[in-house]
């Protein structure tokens, strides 16, 4: 029976036309070799599984002018030398790499040594390999790699050339696995290869250990979309396609019963929103013809996600990511985790009608008023006269004379009162009530007359509901009295600017509570300074002691039990 070999190993690229998704990697060492341009020193770094390991033998293999026989795998032949640094980071590891580079090869042109993970190597370690590395012998060629370039120190970095690998495209991966499906003769469908290679976030490695994987789960040795999600636990794209169906057509009920469905497949609630997330993602990219190239799905697939986004407006999907990223991000802080998904769905449930709520105005009896008012006047061209109903026994000339404009009466405003703008008033003779007379029966109505007995009651009454709130220096300012004046001024005697400021930090709401209470809107405050005697302090020391004592009368006994005075 012959060994199994994993795909990983088996499909190993033997040269440079076979490495995938680095051809500006490739190419460039190609043109360095051909051009007799190679440096000394090399650093490969990229995310796993991207072909580091692999373009460092193939670079030794070409440099030495070796016909590759089968796999890679006998690199003490072929002058290659490899070093894990993650097992091999000592000082004492690095003497011995660097006594083994005085000796030149045995066979070939070139000693290509090459150090895997090389940012394990410790500090000590590094500066004991500097000198080496930056002027090594002539046949010394060295390869670092990495997946974790900036714990690299900047003097190696200095030393070295850099390659930096991408991820792979999904693309680039699921043609790969196809051609090896291929020739292995195992049947497949394309979604599941799409699958396989994002499962693989771009790891060439990766993506076929999965397939392998999915290979021997098959009862039917073949690679179907349903083994794949099957066995790698993903959720099919149906749920998603469902559940915005259902939040579009505002079925609650329904949302909520596939989520359930989801949670009995055994799928964690977190990994559900971020899936839907990513699902209202590629929506929004099917929303314009130019970014429909960013949605990283199977042909089959992308036909049923460009239907839906036809259904979708951008609205809805810039609203339904805020409340997905809201769920995602206190997920975990959730006690409740199913209902505080829940929750987000019933949000979205009811996210078109919100939206349609919204594009409707704030004022529909304005907007209805307007309405009716366009449609009894006529229009009028540019130059025209206005249009003016007839009146019986009169002609529209007579009537048109009489027609007269007049600005209104400006209002008596006060000083904390908001002004408004003058506008002027159409008034025809004849009329039952003109706009004026209507305005200042309505200014009357809403300034009735009162008296300082009931100013005082007022007063006092707005101090007590505030007291439990207010602070010593408040209250002190609303323990005085206000003398009323003309026009329903309040004349307040203040003393200092602190009573200014606090007076001006509650001054709105006074001001408030006295209008309605009174039934009085010019009614409003001017504090007067007045000046302070000598030696008269706001609030002394004293004071705040007993105010404290008052809450806490264990204060005084500390005081007379330690002898203390407040004044010092």
């Amino acid at each position: 029976m012959e060994n199994f070999v994993v795909s990983a190993r088996k499909y190993r690229p033997q040269g440079f036309e076979e490495v995938v998704g680095q051809e500006h990697i490739t190419t460039t060492l190609k043109n360095a070799i051909d051009n007799n341009q190679l440096a000394q020193a090399l650093l490969f770094c990229g995310p796993r599984g991207v072909g580091k390991t692999t373009c460092a033998r193939i670079l030794a293999r070409l440099i030495n002018h070796f016909e590759p026989e089968g796999p890679l795998e006998n690199l003490a032949k072929l002058n290659i030398y490899e070093l894990d640094a993650a097992s091999n980071n000592s000082v004492e590891d690095i003497r011995s790499l660097i006594d083994q580079v005085r000796y030149p090869p045995q066979e070939g042109k070139y000693k290509v040594y090459i150090i895997d993970e090389v940012h394990m190597l410790s500090n000590q370690a590094f500066n004991a390999f500097l000198k080496t590395l930056e002027e090594p012998p002539s046949y010394a060629i060295f390869i670092l790699a990495t997946t974790e370039k900036h714990k690299v120190i900047p003097t190696i970095l200095s030393r070295c050339q850099i390659y930096d690998f991408n991820r792979i495209e999904i693309a680039d991966i699921t043609n790969q696995l196809k051609g090896i499906a291929e020739k292995e003769g195992i049947k497949f469908e394309d979604e599941a290869l799409h699958l396989i290679a994002q499962k693989a976030d771009g790891a060439m490695r990766d993506a076929l250990s999965i397939f392998d994987l999915i290979v021997t789960f098959s009862s039917g040795n073949g690679v179907t979309y349903k083994d794949t999600i099957d066995n790698l636990h993903i959720l099919d794209h149906d749920y998603y396609f469902r559940m915005t169906d259902h939040c579009l057509s505002e079925n609650l009920s329904e949302a909520i019963l596939v989520f359930d469905e989801i949670l009995k497949e055994g799928f964690d609630g977190h990994n559900f929103i971020v899936g839907l997330s990513e699902h209202f993602r590629d929506l929004m990219v099917c929303q314009d013809e130019i970014t429909i190239p960013l949605l990283q799905v199977a042909d089959s697939v992308k036909e049923k996600y460009q239907q839906q986004a036809q259904q979708v407006s951008v609205s809805f999907l810039l609203s339904g990511l805020n409340i997905l990223n809201q769920c995602d991000v206190n997920y975990k802080t959730s006690k409740n985790q199913r209902l505080h998904v829940e929750l987000a769905l019933m949000k979205l449930a009811h996210l078109n009608a919100a939206i349609n709520l919204a594009t409707v105005s704030p004022h529909p009896a304005e907007d209805k008023k307007k309405t009716e008012l366009q449609k009894e006047e006529p229009p009028k061209g540019k130059d025209e006269e206005p249009v003016v109903a007839n009146q019986p026994g009169k002609t529209s000339e007579e009537v048109s004379n009489k027609l007269v404009v007049t600005p209104n009466p400006p209002k008596k405003e006060s000083s904390n009162s908001n002004r408004t703008r003058e506008t002027p008033s159409l008034n025809i003779p004849g009329e039952e009530e003109p706009v004026e007379q209507a305005q200042e029966e309505e200014e009357t109505s809403a300034s009735s007359p009162f008296e300082e007995e009931d100013l005082y009651k007022v007063w006092d009454a707005y101090f007590e509901h505030k007291k439990g709130s207010l602070a010593s220096f408040e209250s002190m300012v609303l323990k005085k009295k206000p003398t009323l004046r003309e026009n329903y001024v309040l004349e307040l005697a203040i003393k200092n600017g602190v009573e200014i400021n606090i007076l001006k930090k509650m001054e709105e709401d006074l001001i408030r509570y006295l209008r309605r209470e009174l039934n009085n809107s010019q009614i409003s405050i001017n504090h007067i300074q007045i000046e302070e005697k000598e030696g008269e302090n706001l609030y002394t020391d004293m004071d705040k002691f007993n105010d404290m004592a008052k809450r806490n009368p264990v204060l005084l006994k500390l005081k007379d039990r330690l002898g203390l005075d407040p004044e010092y």
